[in-house]
């Protein structure tokens, strides 16, 4: 869980026994509220049958109001905060923890890629070598071996595993803002399959990042980019109008880089 000390790691699992059924078992335990908040935010009270937002509720009451009105508060009917999209509670893991057991973001954007006939990571292994195909994910890994003649190598990834795209030189120079910039990227390129290795090698770039606002109708400028006027690039895929869309650009990954 992103900012969480060594520490209160250390302290959480030492006091953890036979496990915490409650909120303030953990605060027994000495863990601050920032830490508790952290945890909800992490969706780390399930167990509590707590999603996070009915937990970051419980910590922030329980920690500013006295115990007999926290009581009064919690055996109240009628309390009922609003229901979390998964594709919200997926943006809200990824901002936490990096990752999401409960779907992968692409998921949520899938009909509009199947729309536009880009094809899954897993679909490409029933292609044939040589088709033109499109795909799109997460980018992953960029790699640019000193040793590869200045081609570059993306992993990417979506809900159904990972694709591999080759990038010669001369796309990279021409596709460069769109590589780097993309947190998801949509590529065009043949398709090249030999045995069991596949790969794209790509003929051009889009950068598909503006779809990921669309997972979360949260406009907190702390979970979200807003789309820059050096980002805008026409796209046949992307309407106009969404091109200020929100873009999680700090949460999804931005791609390890490697030489």
């Amino acid at each position: 869980v992103r900012s969480l000390r060594v520490e209160d790691i250390k302290l959480l699992i030492a006091a953890r026994k036979n496990g915490y059924a409650s909120v303030n078992q953990l605060r027994d335990a000495g863990l601050s509220e920032a830490v508790l908040e952290r945890l909800a935010d992490a969706d780390a009270f399930r167990s509590m049958n707590m999603d996070r937002r009915n937990a970051l509720w419980h910590v922030s009451v329980k920690g500013h109001q006295p115990q007999a009105l926290v009581h009064e508060t919690h055996t109240e009917e009628g309390i009922d905060l609003p229901v979390m999209q998964l594709s919200e509670h997926v943006v809200h893991d990824y901002a936490a923890t990096a990752l999401s057991l409960k779907a992968h973001p692409v998921s949520f954007v899938r009909d509009q890629l199947d729309q536009f006939r880009i094809l899954s990571a897993s679909s490409l292994g029933k292609g044939m070598n040589g088709d033109y195909v499109k795909v799109a994910g997460l980018i992953l890994v960029r790699q640019r071996p000193g040793t590869a003649s200045g081609i570059c190598f993306i992993t990417i990834e979506d809900e159904t595993g990972t694709a591999n795209l080759v990038v010669f030189q001369k796309m990279f120079d021409k596709f460069r803002k769109e590589i780097i910039q993309s947190k998801l990227i949509m590529v065009e390129g043949e398709l090249q399959i030999e045995g069991e290795v596949i790969h794209v090698i790509v003929k051009k770039c889009h950068n598909f990042s503006p779809l990921l606002g669309k997972l979360t109708a949260s406009r907190d400028d702390s979970l979200a980019l807003k789309h820059s006027r050096a980002d805008e690039k026409s796209s046949p895929f992307l309407d106009k109008k969404h091109s200020n869309d929100v873009i999680q650009g700090k949460i999804f990954p931005e791609g390890r880089n490697f030489r």
